[in-house]
């Protein structure tokens, strides 16, 4: 083997081109190496696929409930070292929807036998016009000669009801596998809500870490930002729908609305999404007018408009932009738009995403001062 010479025996020039050469090649590691980073994730992102949006929802759960979680964490530390903790609030926050969704199952169950029960009626005798038409203020003539003429006769309702016999087997079959596909999804949520909570701390630090080092000490503030949107969306979202929700049921059920309790839920899980808790109230007022309490059904409406107007323009901008500084038109583009692109999960991700760029407006803007 020959002998190297010393450095100092090397010339100046091929010193030079020997760094050069070493420098060239630590640079082309580094880029090999970071191809090869990113087509490990790309290839374990495409696996997990369908299952992204478990893990984006277990994650939520989580930031969402974290505070609540460290409080207990402190209040009972032997529970915290092991699982017993971790499991009871990922059983609480399974209970959270599970029991939510078996009610509303049992209330269908029960409305699904009634409304077999109409339909076999309507088979046998013909659907008659009801009362509150020839009440209507216009068009009761025209609309009682309609009915009459397509819905009075037993033949008419049989073929109408035979026609969209097919189309319910088909839609039912959909629903059917929808059922199955997001059970299956929240169950795999869960699980990952069960694993945050566990190994939370470990979690935190990693990713502090890993922010550090990629983006440096703005990393962690941008990172702190959107959790503090997500925690934000929780409140102005869930929390405020679900007090919408139980404030209709209230008014639902003084206005003797059929099944009160249940369009109250119903009515809570539309108030998550902006706006789209006016379709739950119009229709419970719609069949309090069906049923003859005309000015109930103006009264509903009229106390759902307010509470809906009040909720939506003042108590959700400045819960979640109150702590991001979040304009309400970046508020409610972020929601909307989330809402549109990730279906509810976009709920969370939008305003999340959102805070984000508004962070690094300001930053850019505003320097060190923002």
């Amino acid at each position: 083997m020959p002998n190297t010479p010393p450095s100092s025996l090397v010339p100046a020039h091929q010193r030079c081109s020997l760094i050069k050469a070493s420098q060239r090649s630590k640079r082309g590691q580094e880029m090999a190496r970071s191809l090869l980073a990113l087509f490990i994730v790309a290839v374990a992102l495409y696996t997990i696929q369908g299952f992204l949006p478990a893990l984006a929802w277990g994650g939520v759960f989580a930031i969402a409930t974290w505070p609540l979680y460290t409080w207990a964490c402190r209040m009972w530390p032997h529970a915290a070292r092991g699982t017993l903790l971790p499991l009871l609030f990922t059983a609480a926050m399974a209970l959270l929807f599970v029991i939510p969704l078996t009610l509303l199952t049992l209330e269908a169950i029960g409305e699904a036998q009634n409304a077999l029960e109409w339909v076999d009626h309507a088979r046998k005798f013909g659907v008659p016009v009801p009362d509150v038409i020839q009440e209507l203020p216009f068009g009761a003539a025209t609309i009682t000669h309609l009915w009459e003429t397509h819905l009075a006769n037993p033949r008419d309702v049989s073929g109408l009801l035979g026609a969209l016999d097919n189309k319910g087997v088909t839609v039912t079959r959909a629903l059917g596998s929808q059922i199955a596909h997001r059970g299956t999804l929240f169950c795999f949520s869960i699980l990952t809500l069960f694993f945050l909570y566990k190994d939370g701390v470990s979690v935190i630090r990693q990713c502090r870490v890993a922010s550090c080092r990629a983006f440096g000490r703005r990393g962690e503030s941008i990172a702190r930002q959107i959790v503090a949107s997500i925690h934000g969306s929780v409140q102005g979202l869930v929390l405020v729908g679900i007090g919408e929700g139980v404030l209709m049921g209230i008014v639902y059920l003084f206005a003797h609305a059929p099944h009160p309790a249940l369009f109250g839920v119903i009515t809570a899980v539309a108030a998550m999404i902006p706006f789209c808790a006016m379709i739950a109230i119009s229709l419970v007022s719609l069949l309090i007018l069906v049923s003859g309490a005309s000015v109930a059904a103006i009264v509903t409406f009229c106390i759902g408009a307010t509470v809906i107007f009040v909720a939506d323009h003042f108590v959700r901008p400045t819960l979640i932009g109150g702590t991001t500084k979040l304009p309400f038109l970046w508020v409610l583009l972020g929601i909307l738009g989330g809402a549109e692109m990730w279906g509810l999960i976009g709920l969370f991700i939008g305003p999340a995403a959102m805070a984000a760029l508004n962070l690094i407006w300001r930053r850019w803007a505003y320097g060190n001062n923002a």
